[in-house]
């Protein structure tokens, strides 16, 4: 079954062209030679990028990837300028890029409501009641309409998140977050239950509230490609706040954490300088002597959770450090 969830597409965009300026002469009964009274072109449609709060995937555009805004309507006689085109506006989710065909970023969607000017539309030509001059009281000439813009973009989708659930496939991560949040994501006990990233709202105190997002398992070597994760890393650098998932079941617990890191590392080596929580998931599967004993394979003073998303065990506690972090 396809996904509906897509975060990467390009997409052919023109802008319309400029109408024409008209050079029109003024004829009338009693005026013969009237003079020149063309007026002007009307400006062609620009393509407008619009954040729309109430979009989580890019989809719409996989589906409607050329885009033309309309052209710019010819000037008319007694000056009467020609009608705009009417401008594109392509919706996206907040947390949309935009890049060139090379790559380089041209512009970003951060807030509901926000317009970016994609691409101009083209200018209206003058009509001829511009160049009358007293030397050519009759300019049988006008301005044609510049010409509409079009190119190539690239469109990716990093979701807005205030924490990141970081973790190999199984660590626990959607279970958690069904768990604190309303959110119901696939909850199955084989790997890469979670194909898409998914986005939850954790409801804090007196009315207070941040946005958590579970990002598909990564493994060893998901920056070079490998796996589902190499496909989601990108999500992670909109995140605050970075929260790593290791299951209780796990062989080296410390090894896992370092390899996580490593692959983000490796991705984008900012990701290093984000805030981070390590919690041990699944901890209704430990002792107090195997918990006493997993501390001691991280360094000392290490900030450590073990949580559980069956009991309870500590969730209260892991949204305090997540709330502290986020203020």
């Amino acid at each position: 079954m396809q996904s509906n969830f897509v975060d990467y597409v390009k997409i052919f965009c023109k802008s319309g062209h400029g109408g024409a300026g008209s050079a029109h002469l003024h004829r009338a009964k009693y005026i013969p030679k009237g003079g020149p009274d063309g007026g002007d072109g009307g400006r062609g449609g620009h393509i407008i990028l619009r954040g729309n709060a109430q979009l989580w995937t890019l989809l719409a555009l996989k589906y409607s990837k050329h885009n033309k805004a309309e052209n710019g309507q010819p000037g008319g006689k007694q000056e009467l300028t020609g009608a705009n085109g009417a401008d594109l506006y392509i919706e996206v989710p907040v947390g949309t890029i935009v890049k060139d065909e090379n790559g380089n970023i041209v512009g970003e969607i951060t807030k509901d409501k926000e317009e970016f000017i994609l691409l101009e539309g083209g200018k209206g030509g003058l009509g001829n009641s511009h160049f009358k001059s007293p030397t050519n009281q009759t300019p049988r000439y006008a301005q044609p309409g510049l010409p509409g813009k079009e190119a190539n973009f690239i469109l990716e989708l990093k979701l807005l998140g205030d924490v990141g659930l970081v973790g190999f496939p199984n660590a626990g991560k959607s279970t958690l977050l069904s768990a604190i949040t309303s959110a119901k994501p696939k909850i199955a006990d084989y790997a890469f239950t979670t194909l898409v990233p998914n986005l939850g709202i954790v409801k804090y105190r007196d009315f207070q509230s941040f946005v958590i997002a579970d990002i598909p398992g990564i493994i060893e070597g998901a920056s070079e490609g490998k796996g589902l994760g190499h496909k989601f890393l990108r999500h992670i650098e909109r995140n605050s706040i970075l929260l790593f998932l290791i299951p209780a079941d796990a062989k080296d617990y410390y090894q896992e954490y370092q390899i996580l890191l490593n692959e983000l590392n490796k991705y984008n080596p900012e990701l290093n300088d984000k805030d981070r929580i390590l919690a041990i998931s699944k901890s209704d599967l430990l002792d107090k002597e195997l918990k006493e004993e997993i501390r001691k394979t991280f360094p000392e003073n290490f900030k450590l959770l073990f949580i559980s998303a069956i009991t309870g065990e500590n969730l209260i506690q892991l949204k305090d450090e997540l709330w502290k972090l986020l203020h």
